[in-house]
């Protein structure tokens, strides 16, 4: 069965050629995709253009809009079950895993359809009786939706949700290898009654099938979710044709404990914090930065819970955590942990591939910890994106701070104490996007996700994120035009 979609129809890839996917959980073989390619993509671009050029979805009444948002929720919690399975399969992560991810997907659609119709405009005081001064909300244009492998069907929904709650038509590309959420995704939204044309769908690499999508002028935006060197590119290659990008590029995201933390809740969340989805999270606070006072004793128990967790594939009732994305993936983490015990970083648990012969056929690394870390290592600096925590340790509030945000990247972080004041004070200072206080990792569809310095810009999620998929338009109406007489005449 073919797996593109252009114009509401599903067609093979013009090259003919297919890839195969993997779970990475015990390397089974899950299908073979079509494997687009430029001219894959230039067709799906003329669709979406097509699309919205016609006003088949910009001239829908935007509560009509919503409407139809709603459904696809409604249809996402019917097929919950196929549709958390599919992740799993392509993911590795944990069943249970991906239902989540199903329960938040839902969410998006349902938060972005209740609130399509919302801020239509407003009329601004011309100072002029006779002129009715407005400010209009329009869709971009076409926008070209990039995502990744670690929350498929999640991040696809970040920019799909608002993308079609604003009028927009697109073109999706997620990662080749964790494409069929988004195959399921396209299903729904024919099945909810989309147009023809508003929704398209290429599979493959980022180079061939991804890349016009920056490259051509038909397209008026890209959001790409990834990695900070692939952002870059895309910016440049962007502004040949000044179109609107956006872009969340990940993080090395602090997670500040406080000596009056309360300690055991403060050491289970710092496991999450990083563990979770085998570090596999834009968000993981894979930075501890522990108070000097109570760091031995804190990092001890935290390397004697991080050695007991249990690794698993999708299906297995006893994992705790799953298998990493790929082997080529595995193969960086381990050159990563490497570099950083070269430079002087200490291994406390971890370091290695389990040896365990029922996880051999798949992609494990092992929860690792290393400690005596410093802002100068690359560990403390460079994402991971595996389940490794660096630890470091600071002496007061103001040393807290200075290593928290010593760093490029300002995506999210979290502080830890039982002093409110202090806690306050601490996450206003914190140049990220994200600060949980006492918590760490959620979020709800209502508020605005995003990073500062090079973990991006705009955001998604929040009324800033229907924001990113809308042009503002000032239109002056004089109700009474008369002759200026500027120039006699």
């Amino acid at each position: 069965m073919p797996e593109t979609f252009v114009g509401g129809r599903w067609t093979s890839a013009r090259s003919g050629q297919r890839r195969e996917i993997r779970c990475p959980a015990d390397g089974t073989l899950v299908a073979e995709v079509d494997e687009c390619g430029p001219e894959d993509t230039a067709e799906a671009i003329a669709s979406a253009r097509e699309a919205f050029d016609d006003g088949r979805w910009s001239s829908v009444l935007a509560h009509e809009r919503g409407t139809l948002l709603l459904a696809v929720a409604d249809l996402l919690e019917r097929d919950k079950a196929d549709v958390a399975r599919a992740e799993s399969m392509d993911t590795g992560k944990r069943l249970v895993e991906g239902e989540y991810d199903v329960d938040d997907v839902v969410g998006v659609f349902r938060h972005y359809g209740r609130i399509a119709s919302e801020e239509a405009g407003r009329i601004v005081d011309a100072g002029q009786a006779d002129v009715v001064s407005r400010i209009e909300h329009e869709p971009v244009g076409v926008c070209g939706l990039i995502t990744p492998w670690n929350y498929p069907l999640l991040q696809t929904a970040w920019k799909v949700a608002p993308c079609l709650a604003a009028g927009n038509t697109f073109v999706l590309k997620p990662s080749e290898l964790t494409p069929h959420t988004a195959i399921l995704l396209m299903r729904l939204l024919a099945e909810a009654g989309l147009p023809d044309g508003v929704a398209n769908l290429v599979l493959g690499a980022g180079a061939s099938a991804g890349a016009p999508l920056a490259e051509d002028p038909r397209v008026d935006m890209v959001s790409f979710t990834g990695g900070v060197e692939t952002g870059r590119r895309i910016m440049a290659v962007a502004a040949g044709t000044v179109k609107k990008v956006a872009l969340e590029l990940g993080g090395k995201n602090p997670n500040i404990v406080f000596a009056d933390a309360e300690r055991e809740t403060a050491l289970d969340y710092a496991l999450t914090a990083v563990f979770l989805h085998s570090g596999q999270v834009c968000s993981a606070g894979a930075r501890l930065v522990v108070e000097e006072s109570i760091h031995d004793e804190f990092v001890d128990e935290l390397v004697d819970r991080a050695g007991r967790i249990r690794l698993g594939g999708p299906f297995d009732d006893k994992a705790e955590t799953g298998p990493l994305i790929s082997a080529q993936h595995r193969d960086k983490v381990e050159a990563y942990v490497a570099r950083a015990l070269e430079q002087g970083a200490q291994l406390r648990c971890g370091g290695a591939r389990p040896d365990d012969p029922a996880l051999a056929d798949g992609f494990y690394y092992l929860p690792t910890i290393l400690d005596g870390c410093t802002t100068e290592m690359d560990a403390v600096q460079n994402e991971s994106f595996g389940p490794v925590l660096t630890v470091e340790t600071f002496t007061d509030e103001d040393d807290a701070v200075r290593l928290a945000n010593d760093s490029i990247y300002g995506l999210a972080g979290a502080v830890w104490t039982d002093n409110a004041g202090k806690a306050e004070r601490v996450a206003r200072r914190m140049r990220m996007g994200t600060v949980w206080i006492n918590d760490y990792h959620p979020y709800v569809p209502q508020a605005e996700w995003g990073g500062y310095k090079q973990s991006g810009f705009g955001r998604e999620l929040g009324k800033a994120g229907l924001e990113e998929y809308r042009e503002t338009k000032h239109v002056w109406h004089n109700t009474r035009p008369a002759p200026m007489r500027w120039f006699g005449g």
